[in-house]
């Protein structure tokens, strides 16, 4: 009985299952910080700011579509990796008469690339506990 109790007393921490969802090595959660850069790596990015959890991107045009463009405007919001920790804005424009004029943004597209990044964040989570 007294060397069941003296485990107890013992100061070593189990080791952990799981990844850390607060992973802090940057201002921001760093799998979100990965899976923001690697989910925009297309884009020409214009600034970051991994202590501020700010990711600008330039005016990025799609190959297949060369009367709009895009740019985005993301924030990491915490340092855990919720789905309230991020925040996309996206503004459009379409060519018109040769001029960019700007265009509405439709929800859904800015919820689907929050999403994207979620998914992503999670899966490089989920990689980290499996290769320990």
């Amino acid at each position: 009985m007294l060397s069941v109790l003296s485990a107890c007393a013992s100061n070593d921490k189990p080791s952990a299952d799981l990844a850390a969802a607060k992973v802090t090595t940057i201002g921001v959660n760093s799998y979100l910080w990965r899976a923001t850069l690697d989910s925009l790596s297309f884009m020409p990015l214009t600034q970051t700011d991994s202590n501020g959890g700010v990711i600008l991107t330039d005016w990025y045009v799609n190959p297949n579509n060369p009367s709009e463009r895009m740019k985005l405007n993301i924030s990491i919001l915490d340092q855990d990796l919720r789905a309230d920790a991020l925040r996309v804005a996206a503004s459009r424009q379409i060519r018109s008469g040769g001029t960019w004029v700007d265009a509405p943004v439709k929800a859904a597209t800015t919820q689907k690339l929050e999403q994207i990044i979620l998914t992503k964040a999670r899966d490089l989570r989920r990689g980290t506990i499996l290769s320990n």
